[in-house]
């Protein structure tokens, strides 16, 4: 097996909530170090806090936490405080990439901006995450920017309220867009020596995530709509079924030879066959009277036979799992994080390397616990 790809590299995360750490831990599972700087005077990442009503109080690691800090040590750091701040320009000699999440401004208050560090290490690759990007000073909230990118409008029933996504989707984004801009400016590094700084804002993440409903207004100059699960362009896409068991599948028929399959398998060949039905852009007309018969039809289905039927025809369908059935999926159960007396965690990295294999990490760390396992040499706290 060859080595981590990132043996040897030093990442400080200056970063909290799940956009930031979820670029660390991506880079602790290809084998850099990663140190989580935690703000004392704030007892840390403030995720430390965000508990469910069935944790413990005094957890100091609990489940949200845990999403995004696998692979970390932490050091508590007050970086208004002077010598603390050296400690802190001690590591940025060292490190080869920064992760922040300052709102603007505030990095340059704390002599922790990229002209900063850039002068104590040339060869430093900086990304800096912000809610709305450089000129705009508000702080990025995950639900928010899902409003005022649009996601939210799109989302729900029609006729019903906007609705958050229950995952923190715009975090998730702005993640990938900073992994993949980390990425590039490592490789011109490589090839120049030189630095870089790397900016992403959680909004124009976001907004070029928008994709075909984006284009949607743009090209066809039609404003998306909230339409459950439904999909604007073709039908029945994302549409949701329940069979005669109680328990619901998804369909995804992409094409009308996909669409004749299912009729077939369903017993309604006339159907593949009537006007209003034989071609996507007839179905997307009469999206109503489709999602009527289909819903008759496959009320008369039991789940597990149907969608072997639609499996082996190749129509492509699921069925809508629990959380607990995902994870008895071998797929899922290759993407867990395991350490001994600790409960599994999740992997950021779901693609692999051909002679690499998947990491194993340490559980992500106490607050502070750089005094019990810390692997950079650090000065004297003065």
């Amino acid at each position: 097996m060859t080595q981590p790809i990132f043996k040897d590299m030093l990442v400080l995360e200056l970063a909290s909530v799940l956009a930031g750490p979820s670029v660390g831990q991506f880079f602790a599972e290809l084998g850099a170090k990663v140190l989580k700087i935690e703000n004392a005077a704030t007892k840390g990442d403030v995720t430390r806090s965000w508990k469910l009503n069935s944790e413990p109080a005094d957890a100091d690691t609990p489940a949200y936490f845990c999403a995004a800090n696998w692979g970390k040590e932490s050091l508590a750091l007050n970086l208004t405080d002077a010598g603390q701040l050296q400690q802190l320009y001690t590591l940025v000699k060292q490190a080869d990439v920064i992760i922040a999440s300052y709102k603007p401004g505030d990095a340059e208050k704390l002599k922790v901006d990229y002209e900063t560090l850039k002068s104590i290490n040339p060869r430093l690759v900086y990304g800096h995450i912000t809610g709305y990007g450089p000129d705009d000073m508000r702080a990025g909230y995950d639900a928010v920017v899902q409003a005022e990118s649009g996601f939210m409008y799109l989302n729900g029933e029609p006729g019903g309220l906007p609705t958050k996504m229950p995952v923190a989707l715009m975090d998730v984004l702005t993640a990938h867009q900073l992994k993949e801009g980390l990425l590039v400016a490592l490789l011109q590094r490589e090839r120049t020596g030189e630095g870089q700084l790397v900016q992403v804002s959680l909004l124009q993440a976001a907004v070029s995530s928008l994709a075909n409903q984006a284009t949607n207004y743009l090209v066809a100059g039609q404003e998306p709509k909230r339409m459950g699960s439904e999909h604007p362009n073709i039908v029945p896409y994302g549409s949701v079924y329940t069979c005669k068991c109680g328990k619901q599948v998804v369909l995804a028929v992409g094409d009308d030879r996909q669409f004749r399959k299912l009729c077939v398998i369903l017993g309604a060949e006339s159907m593949a066959e009537d006007p209003r039905f034989k071609n996507n852009y007839a179905r997307v007309q009469h999206r109503q009277e489709v999602n009527e018969r289909l819903r008759q039809l496959i009320a008369q289905q039991d789940r597990e036979t149907f969608l072997q039927q639609l499996h082996v025809l190749h129509v492509p369908s699921g069925a809508v799992h629990t959380l607990p059935e995902v994870f008895a999926m071998p797929q899922a159960q290759q993407m867990l994080l395991h350490a001994r007396e600790v409960k599994p965690g999740l992997r950021q990295i779901a693609f692999r390397l051909l002679g690499q294999e998947p990491l194993e990490l340490v559980p992500p760390p106490n607050y502070g616990n750089y005094g019990e396992t810390l692997s950079v040499k650090l000065p004297e706290h003065q």
